[in-house]
Parts: structure tokens; C-alpha cells; sequence
């Protein structure tokens, strides 16, 4: 016994001992790229001493005195902060995921190799003028000098997956725009879902599922006077999207600005808001930085991470941010091949050579793999992704057209006026965006800054390709694109709801969002004579749907008169009686409706779509809200009809009645019995999820990558969003990923709140330290004034010449 004893011992403090080295290393691995944010540093490449001040949220407020100074500076502290986010962002837009991850990641590798988004950044970074290829080359030099520095200490990431980034160039921050420019393109969904549709269901039944523009009478551009037959070809497209939105790499929804002058503004100039709705995961896709070049230049906003200009935010004279257009900026064609020569296709009776490219992907592992993509004039042949062999589809993208945001947002971060402004956005074409703007002098505005294809026929499906009729015949000009310019009224708005009324000239698209929110934010800007900063920031922490009442009134009518409810289901509909249509996390009328509406939703279309294509169709909330309400609006439709059902038709009253009854039923199963008991926040639930430890939970066990779950208010069609997949309900995985409201009479008093925080690394306090205060739609002071944020400074660094 005594040995048995002296065995165990030993077994024991061998285990032990082996816990407590394995526990130092994965601290180790975990925090040693952790930066001190008082050590000040020298450079290679400084000219003059460059000053960092960070605020309790080690937001960096950098003090340079030129720009080569400022913008490597910006690129050192972004590295500090965000590198393995940077590298991956750079690695999706080069098609090279498979050399972190795997073979599993080839057709997403592929598709994105497709784009060609290298090549036109190269063309772009050869028309730059000369002051912004120095700014990026002064970026790049300032992350390779951490690259060079922590070599050794880099984040977790690289270790957990075994690789070491490459140095960065300039021409991988013009990457990004590409990426940004893919990632809003709705039609690379809807356009694929409802040509598989129309493919399987009735003509009468397909109509009631296209969007209904003449019923869309909430514009963004109020006044038309302001020049101011497939069936599974696509499903890899819709593939690839979901795994990168499971990932965070997929991150551009919907979002929300506007602006009132100073007639309207209690301070007597004009205020301004924006809140882009994107992909929420941490880190989140926004770096918050204040950029100064003494006597030159005061900017600070939200810069994307891998590039070193503020995207969305304010200088010193103007404000600007953006919505989505929800621009068609995507067309598909369906070739015609020669019978002996499958790379020859058929175009104005002549046949036409593809361009066919040999692609090899380095694949974790070690091993290579070869794959060719084929070129039409209009762009790739997207089918041949996956051989298929019945249909040849090649797509036509305004991201592949000549643009040059970055151009744009250089110049708005200097930009001193409305004139200055639309010089800066006129190049904004790839990323179309409603893009709002005010000043300290009293205006304000918007522009929709979008590469609007012009060109023949119904874009919203696949066109033949054996014409050149429905070929893109060049862009609308820049001056023809709506705008607005100090509207009579006021205020301007955009919340991606349709952009103008039918006497525009130009289609834009089929894919925009329904009226509530934008309504519901005119609503409030209309509700008082005046408005205030905090006004502005009750709007956008505002939940009350104008989408309930749309379906309420029919719900109660057709329960009502139901005989023979349980009280479980006349305690729920007791509370959506009573429910005034705030998405609290507290209110259980919340929950009631939103189950009822996927009840409603699944019983409507499945029978006839089937579990793929069912799928498919409700990954966008687009296409759904719009049959939705057609279907709402027209209660005889063939859609409420069962048609699994032998030998009798179901009505709508049927539909409300089932899928009443089966949200009561969800709502028990989730909640337990207590009605008492049900809240929304109980089932709508917000997880920041890393896009290594989302999918790996013994990552996010060892290395704490992930945050949440919290409990959520809101929904995907309130002012202030909380959105979900349908197909996962109800986890919350887009909504606001920054909120800004900006003062020009006193930009002090400005106020913003990200739902992540600055550090990218998951062991550091700042990774997610402004989470709880973005879940209580609370705020931080935006201070601007270098007098006032030296009294908020916790971390200073200096920066000097080696």
C-alpha cells in the first residue's frame, strides 16, 4: 500500500506539473502580445515626435505634425490593437483561407479569386495621386515595424493555427474596399434564391414574392426633381456566404442616418447620426481613432482595420456616415456554349473565346490545389465553381468597375464644405451608399454615392447571355444620382428604404428594406420642434415596430373569434392586446409575435419550397418582409393554401389559427408554462462570437474568445436593431456596429459607443469593455478638443525617430 501510495503520488505530481505548464503556456500564448500603452517607442521612418493619448477605453487619439507621421503611427497602434483581424480580412479578399484553415475552405477561396479584387486595387493604386499612396505606404511601413518588433509576441491566433503574417503593402488596404463593395451586393442572395423559385413554383404564387416598388412610398430622395428557370446552379453562392458569416467575415446589412439643420437643432446647428447595422463578433469591425495633424487636420470616427482613414465620422468643419443603397449592383447570365468547345460561348450570333485562368491554392498542409475559373466578357462563370454541367451562368459586378473610394474617404477626412464633400464622393461607386453630410456653418445633405448600372430589361433575374442587349451600357453619372441639398423640411434620412419615386430614370433595385424604421425615424424627428443630442440618442435606442401593427389588428380579429383557446393561449393574447409594439428585453408580447411571425412564415412557403430551398429563401429578411406583407395585404392569396393537404384548402384565418397555436406551443417549450415568466430577452440573446472560437468552443473555453450570451431588446425591424438569422432564431448576430451622434456646434458633446472595444486581443480588458454599456443603449462621450482629452488620458505613449 505503501508503494501503491508512493505511485500515486508521483502520478499525481506528474499530472499536476504538467497542468501548471500547460496553464503557463497557453497564458503565455495567450497574453504575450498584450502592449504596454505607456511605453513609448522608437521608429524608423519618423520625422517628427508623434504623441498617443488613450482614454479609459484606450481609444487612440494620435498627435502628429505630417501625415507620413500620423498614418504610420496609425498603422503601428491598428497592428498593437487588430493584426490577426487585419491579416484574415487581407487573406478573404486574396482567396486565401485555405492556408489557415484548410480544404474546407477551397470553393470560398475560389469564388473570392473570382472577384479579382487584387487586380483592380492594383489599377486603383496606380491612378492614387501621390498623397495617398504615401499615406498607404506609411500605414504599411508602420505595421511592418510591429511586425518586425513583436515577431516573437504575436496574438494567439497565429500560434492556435500555426502560421506567421506577411508583411503588409499598400495595395491590401485597397483590398479591403473590395471586400466591403462584395459584401453589400444583395443581389449575390436574392437574385439567386428567386431564380431557383421561379423555377419550382406557380407564376401567379412566384409575382407575390417579388418586391412591390409601387407600394414603397417612403423615400430617401423625396423630391423628383433632385438631380438632386434554375434549380440549383447557385446554391454553392449561398454557401460560401453563410460560412463566412458564421466566421464574422461577412458583416454589411442595413443602417440608419440622418440629420436636421439648425432650424431644428436646439443648439442652432445642425445635428447629425448614424448607426451602421453589421455582422456583430468580436472584435468588431470598426477601430475607433482620432487622427490629428497639428494646424492641418482633426478627424476621428471609425477607420475599417487594415486601412488608415476614418470611414464614417468628423473633422473639424463636417460630419458624414452611410446607409446601404441596397443597390442591384449584381446581374447574372445564362451562356450558350459551343457543343465541341465548352470554353467558346455565343454572343450576337458569333461565338466569343473565354479567358480561362489556372488557380493554385496553398492548402494547410502542405498541399496544392489546382483549379481554373473561366471569363465571359461580362465577368466569371460562377456555375463552373462546382462542374456544374446543365447551365452556364456568368455574373456581371459594378466591383469590378473602375472606383476609387479610398480616394473618397481621404478626401472627406480633410473636406471643409459641401463642395468638397461631393468632390470626395463622387468616386464612390463600388460601395453604393446613401451618404449623409453636415456642417458647422448650417447645412446639411445627402447623396447617393452608387455605380448604378444603366441597362435593359428585369435585373432582378438571369438574363440571356447570347445578346449584348442586356449588357451593362455604363454608369449613371455622378450628377444624375439623387440628392439633397438644405431640404426645405429640414431633415434628411436614409434607413436603405427605396431610394426615389418612379419618375427617377434609373432602376436601382428590387432589394430594398420596408418602410417601419425609416417611418419610425421620421416620426420621432417630426415628433418635436426642436431636437437635442439626447433626443438623437433616444432615437436610435429606440424599439418601438411600426412592422406590429402591420400584422396585429388581423391576428387579434382572427383569434378573437377563435373558440376554444387554452389559457395559456388567451393569457398570450391578452399581452398582445395590451403590448404597445416595444421590443423590451422584458415584454413577452415581443417573443408572442415574433414566434407567430416564423410560425407564419414557415406554414406560408414551406409545403411548396422544401427544406433546401426554404433554407435558401429565408436567409434573406428582404424577400421575406416583402411576401410577407403581400401576402398580409391580400388575404386570398394561393400561398395560405396547404398544399400538402389532400382535398381541402386552407385560408388565411387557417394560417393565423396554426401558427398562433404553434407559437404558444415554441413560447412553452423555451419558457415553461408561467406566461408570468416569458420575456423576450430570455430568448433573444446576443453572443460576440470569434470567428476561431464561435467554431471551436475549446478555444473559447482555453483562450476566452467569445463574450455573452446577453439578453437582447429590439428586433431586425426597430430603429435600434437586434437582428437573427431565421433559420437560427433567435441569436442575435447583426444590429448596430457603432452608434455616433455628432454636434457641430460643440463636438465635445458628441456621443458614440461601439459593441466590442479597441483591443483585438481576447486577454485584454479593452477587447470587449464596451459591451455591457452598447447592450444598455448607453453611451461615451466622443471628446474632441485635445484640451479636454488630455483630462480623460489613462495611457500616453510617445512616439519618436530611431
Amino acid at each position: 500500500m505503501r508503494k501503491l501510495r508512493r505511485i500515486l503520488l508521483i502520478i499525481g505530481l506528474v499530472i499536476l506539473l504538467a497542468l501548471i505548464a500547460g496553464g503557463v503556456v497557453i497564458h503565455q500564448i495567450g497574453h504575450r502580445a498584450l502592449p504596454d500603452y505607456n511605453e513609448s517607442i522608437q521608429l524608423s521612418g519618423i520625422k517628427q515626435d508623434v504623441t498617443v493619448f488613450r482614454d479609459s477605453a484606450a481609444i487612440p487619439h494620435v498627435y502628429a505634425q505630417n501625415e507620413q507621421d500620423l498614418y504610420m503611427a496609425t498603422g503601428y497602434l491598428m497592428a498593437q490593437d487588430r493584426l490577426w483581424q487585419m491579416d484574415l480580412l487581407r487573406r478573404v479578399t486574396q482567396g486565401r483561407l485555405s492556408e489557415i484553415f484548410g480544404n474546407s475552405m477551397l470553393e470560398d477561396d475560389l469564388i473570392m479569386r473570382s472577384l479579382r479584387i487584387p487586380d483592380k486595387s492594383e489599377k486603383v493604386l496606380a491612378r492614387s495621386s501621390d498623397q495617398v499612396i504615401e499615406a498607404l505606404q506609411a500605414f504599411s511601413e508602420g505595421v511592418n515595424a510591429y511586425l518586425k518588433e513583436q515577431e516573437g509576441s504575436l496574438p494567439p491566433e497565429f500560434s492556435i493555427l500555426g502560421y506567421k503574417p506577411e508583411p503588409w503593402k499598400p495595395v491590401h488596404s485597397i483590398n479591403l474596399i473590395g471586400y466591403m463593395a462584395w459584401d453589400l451586393a444583395p443581389a449575390w442572395h436574392a437574385e439567386v434564391v428567386m431564380n431557383k423559385i421561379a423555377a419550382r413554383v406557380p407564376q401567379e404564387k412566384f409575382q407575390q414574392m417579388i418586391p412591390r416598388l409601387e407600394d414603397q412610398d417612403a423615400y430617401v430622395y423625396n423630391s423628383p426633381e433632385d438631380p438632386s428557370t434554375m434549380t440549383g446552379s447557385l446554391s454553392m453562392l449561398l454557401d460560401h456566404s453563410r460560412k463566412l458569416e458564421r466566421m464574422g467575415l461577412k458583416v454589411f446589412t442595413g443602417s440608419n442616418n440622418w440629420a436636421v439643420s439648425g432650424e431644428k437643432s436646439s443648439t442652432g446647428k445642425p445635428l447629425f447620426a448614424n448607426d451602421m447595422h453589421l455582422g456583430l463578433f468580436a472584435p468588431g469591425i470598426w477601430y475607433q481613432v482620432h487622427q490629428v495633424i497639428e494646424g492641418e487636420m482633426n478627424v476621428t470616427g471609425v477607420a475599417l482595420p487594415g486601412q488608415p482613414l476614418v470611414i464614417s465620422g468628423h473633422n473639424d468643419t463636417i460630419a458624414w456616415g452611410m446607409t446601404n443603397v441596397m443597390l442591384d449592383d449584381m446581374d447574372f447570365y445564362r451562356e450558350t456554349l459551343h457543343p465541341e468547345d465548352s470554353t467558346r460561348y455565343l454572343l450576337d450570333g458569333a461565338w466569343k473565346e473565354m479567358k480561362v485562368e489556372q488557380q493554385r491554392i496553398a492548402v494547410k498542409g502542405g498541399d496544392t490545389a489546382t483549379r481554373k475559373i473561366y471569363y465571359t466578357h461580362r465577368g466569371p462563370v460562377i456555375s463552373r465553381f462546382k462542374d456544374l454541367k446543365e447551365q452556364t451562368l456568368s455574373m456581371r459586378w459594378v466591383g469590378n468597375e473602375y472606383s476609387n473610394e479610398l480616394r473618397a474617404v481621404y478626401l472627406l477626412n480633410q473636406a471643409g464644405d459641401w463642395e468638397d464633400f461631393t468632390h470626395a464622393v463622387e468616386s464612390f461607386k463600388s460601395i453604393s451608399q446613401n451618404i449623409a453630410y453636415a456642417d458647422r456653418n448650417g447645412n446639411i445633405g445627402l447623396y447617393c454615392c452608387a455605380g448604378v448600372p444603366v441597362r435593359e430589361g428585369n435585373p432582378a433575374m438571369v438574363y440571356p447571355g447570347d445578346t449584348s442587349l442586356y449588357d451593362w451600357k455604363g454608369l449613371v453619372p455622378f450628377g444624375e444620382l439623387p440628392h439633397q441639398y438644405n431640404p426645405k423640411d429640414g431633415m434628411v434620412s436614409s434607413a436603405n428604404n427605396k431610394t426615389v419615386n418612379p419618375d427617377y430614370p434609373h432602376y436601382i433595385s428590387h432589394w430594398f428594406d420596408l418602410a417601419p424604421r425609416i417611418d419610425r425615424i421620421r416620426q420621432m424627428l417630426t415628433a418635436r420642434e426642436k431636437l437635442s443630442v439626447k433626443d438623437f440618442t433616444d432615437i436610435q435606442s429606440d424599439r418601438r415596430s411600426l412592422m406590429v401593427p402591420i400584422f396585429k389588428d388581423e391576428i387579434l380579429e382572427v383569434m378573437g373569434s377563435r373558440k376554444g383557446l387554452t389559457s395559456r393561449q388567451e393569457e398570450a393574447l391578452s399581452m398582445l392586446r395590451e403590448w404597445d409594439g416595444v421590443y423590451g428585453r422584458e415584454r413577452a408580447a415581443a417573443a408572442v409575435f415574433e414566434q407567430f411571425y416564423l410560425s407564419f412564415l414557415h406554414n406560408l412557403i414551406h409545403d411548396e419550397l422544401g427544406d433546401d430551398l426554404y433554407d435558401e429563401y429565408i436567409g434573406s429578411k428582404i424577400l421575406v418582409r416583402n411576401l410577407m406583407k403581400n401576402v398580409w395585404n391580400n388575404p386570398g392569396s394561393d400561398w395560405c393554401d396547404d398544399v400538402s393537404t389532400e382535398n381541402r384548402r386552407e385560408s388565411f384565418s387557417d394560417m393565423v389559427e396554426k401558427s398562433f397555436e404553434e407559437a404558444v406551443q415554441e413560447l412553452t417549450r423555451k419558457m415553461g408554462e408561467d406566461t408570468e415568466k416569458w420575456a423576450w430577452g430570455r430568448i433573444h440573446r446576443l453572443e460576440l462570437k470569434h470567428p476561431i472560437g464561435g467554431e471551436v468552443p475549446a478555444l473559447d473555453f482555453i483562450f476566452a474568445m467569445n463574450r455573452g450570451p446577453y439578453k437582447a431588446g429590439g428586433s431586425f425591424h426597430t430603429v435600434c436593431p437586434s437582428s437573427y438569422p431565421f433559420g437560427n432564431p433567435f441569436h442575435v448576430n447583426h444590429g448596430a456596429s457603432h452608434r455616433h451622434v455628432y454636434s457641430t456646434a460643440n463636438w465635445d458633446s458628441s456621443r458614440t459607443i461601439i459593441p466590442t472595444g479597441a483591443s483585438g486581443i481576447p486577454a485584454s480588458e479593452h477587447y470587449c469593455d464596451q459591451t455591457k454599456r452598447y447592450i444598455r443603449r448607453d453611451y461615451r462621450q466622443d471628446i474632441f478638443d485635445r484640451e479636454r482629452v488630455k483630462e480623460k488620458v489613462r495611457y500616453r505613449m510617445n512616439i519618436s525617430s530611431r
